[in-house]
C-alpha cells in the first residue's frame, strides 16, 4: 500500500498543528463598564432607592436583578443592565455585564 498513510504520522501532524494553538480568554472588566453599554449610568439615580420602584419600571433590554445571597452566571454580557438589592430591600448597585 504505497498511500497508505501511518497512524504515526497522522498523530504527529496533528499534534504539531495543534502545538501553536492556546486558548485566550477575554477580560471580564470588574468595574464600570464604557457609558451606553447597557444604560447603567442613566440610572444611576436608583442606587439607595427601595427595590419596589423596579415594579413600575419598563427597560428595553435585558435586565437581571441581584438579589441578595443569590447565584449569579459569571457570563459577562456587556448589553445585560444588573440590578443588585440588599438585605435592607434598597438597590445597591446598577451596572453592566
Amino acid at each position: 500500500m504505497k498511500n497508505a498513510v501511518s497512524f504515526g504520522s497522522v498523530a504527529l501532524c496533528l499534534a504539531l498543528s495543534l502545538a501553536g494553538c492556546r486558548e485566550e480568554t477575554a477580560a471580564v472588566p470588574s468595574g464600570p463598564t464604557a457609558v451606553g453599554d447597557c444604560g447603567a449610568a442613566q440610572l444611576q439615580g436608583l442606587v439607595g432607592q427601595p427595590k419596589t420602584v423596579l415594579e413600575k419600571m419598563r427597560f428595553s433590554q435585558r435586565v437581571r436583578v441581584i438579589a441578595p445571597n443569590s447565584q449569579v452566571t459569571m457570563d459577562y454580557a456587556p448589553a445585560r443592565l444588573n440590578i443588585e438589592w440588599g438585605r435592607a430591600q434598597t438597590i445597591e448597585r446598577v451596572f453592566c455585564g
